[in-house]
């Protein structure tokens, strides 16, 4: 065997356990959540989603005029046929590529100059529509419900960072 070959193979190898390797990014209770989604997605239950899964999901969430070179667009996020270890990958990039818990606790202590932990949810939502990205009233309200608001209306910014970042806040 000459040393070309020996590349390729090692390559091949390495490719291989990083595209299985992906499920050691997700917490169980993550994978399981993600395989719901796939199924859901899946539409016709193949194991793979394609063009028609989508314009079903789509249409079944009252979307019936998605172009086809959208959906295209999303299939061609992969780097083949996507079943659920793609999936998976897929999700796996973008996450890993969202800002760590501690960058988005940095934000958040911006709009909290004392170090209370929290934030008035109404000071929050009128700077989140104000400010960069503005966000729309509906968004904020939709964050909202899943989000540690007590009864005078103070977000828990720290326990809503660990949520946004490795799901469902632990019973501790």
């Amino acid at each position: 065997m000459d040393r070309k070959t020996k590349k390729k193979e090692g390559g091949a190898k390495r490719a291989q356990r990083a595209s299985s390797n992906v499920f050691s990014n997700f917490e169980q209770t993550q994978i399981q959540e993600f395989k719901e989604a796939f199924t859901l997605i899946d539409q016709n239950r193949d194991g793979f989603i394609d063009k028609e899964d989508l314009k079903d999901i789509y249409a079944s969430l009252g979307k019936t005029n998605v172009k086809d070179e959208e959906l295209e667009s999303m299939l061609k996020e992969a780097t083949g046929p996507i079943n659920f270890t793609m999936f998976l990958n897929l999700f796996g990039a973008k996450l890993l590529g969202m800002d760590g818990e501690e960058t988005i606790l940095s934000a958040f202590r911006m709009f909290d100059p004392d170090g209370k932990g929290h934030i008035h949810k109404d000071y929050l939502k009128r700077m989140m529509m104000m400010q960069a990205d503005k966000f729309t009233a509906e968004e904020i309200d939709q964050m909202f419900k899943c989000s540690p608001i007590d009864a005078a209306g103070n977000l828990d910014y720290k326990s809503f960072c660990y949520t946004i970042t490795h799901g469902e806040e632990k019973e501790e």
